[in-house]
């Protein structure tokens, strides 16, 4: 059953590892609220739902028929993300009164764990480095892409939310992803039409912006100045569901912590954060991309 990293935080883990759980998903609106799947191996095998099983009426002493969904086969595979914090032995004794230093280094650590697994929840792409795994804008399918504008890109409308909206099924998005800039300009759009973002407070006690009753979340790691036809001023807006029907995350073993001590040939300590990750997409109508939002 997926759990998110917040989820996971109630388990029984050591307590470096739970603060470390606490510091990514701080700095992670997608970690927040993306369920994990927990993989035995080295990569995920699993079906993509194309289309739903169908039924019928029938009349008594009738025939009846299997209607099966269709699906695809795909593979996702496990990377390997983290990295070593360092603190020189000399400091950390000699500041120890100021700061742990040792605490800070696993914390900045973290974070640049966090920034990374969400840029290439974006924008991975093994085509440019075979070590990561794709991200969204390499998964999503072709006829589930809204051009907006045209082959040039164009001005952002409410009509073109609500088109990319329908375009999740059954159901409604768990989550819209966009810049900051598409931010202000949904913002502007909805101000023009005399409505603003209805809002709330997450459990991390964070301000959370909702359209159309689907939360917002702001990505720094979604660029606007894409190329679009002659266009070089473009973004986009993503809409998924999240979890078993939808986006998922990968892992194995989850976030872990690992005291590597001291090194051999310094003074110094080291702590090593390491993630086995990945993401898959489970159903052909969970994710959905609208490109070419130009300022």
């Amino acid at each position: 059953m997926p759990m998110t990293l917040a989820d996971s935080n109630l388990l029984s883990l050591p307590m470096m590892t739970r603060g470390v759980i606490d510091t990514i998903v701080q700095e992670s609106r997608i970690l927040q609220l993306l369920p994990f799947q927990e993989v035995v191996g080295n990569s995920y095998l699993y079906n993509q739902e194309l289309t739903l099983s169908t039924v019928n009426f029938y009349a008594p002493n009738d025939n009846w028929s299997e209607g099966t969904l269709t699906v695809q086969q795909k593979v996702a595979h496990l990377s390997i993300l983290g990295g070593n914090a360092d603190v020189d032995s000399f400091l950390q004794r000699t500041y120890a009164n100021v700061n742990d230093l040792r605490t800070v280094a696993v914390q900045n650590k973290a974070k640049a764990v966090a920034y990374s697994f969400e840029n290439t929840f974006l924008n991975g792409d093994i085509s440019l480095d075979p070590n990561s795994f794709n991200g969204i804008a390499k998964l999503v399918d072709p006829t589930q892409k809204i051009a907006v504008g045209g082959a040039n890109g164009g001005q952002l409308t409410l009509d073109y939310m609500d088109q990319l909206i329908d375009l999740i099924k059954p159901g409604k998005p768990d989550l819209i992803l966009l810049s900051r800039r598409s931010r202000r300009k949904l913002m502007s759009l909805l101000r023009g039409a005399g409505n603003l973002f209805e809002t709330d407070v997450n459990n991390f006690g964070q301000r959370v912006e909702f359209y159309a009753g689907v939360p917002i979340a702001i990505d720094d790691f979604q660029p606007d100045n894409l190329t679009v036809g002659t266009s070089t001023d473009c973004s986009s807006i993503y809409v998924m569901k999240l979890g078993d029907a939808g986006v998922m995350g990968l892992t194995n073993g989850g976030i872990m912590t690992e005291q590597v001590g001291n090194l051999p040939d310094q003074d110094a300590w080291r702590v090593r954060i390491k993630f086995y990750c990945g993401i898959a997409s489970k159903a052909l109508h969970s994710l959905a991309v609208a490109n070419g939002v130009r300022a």
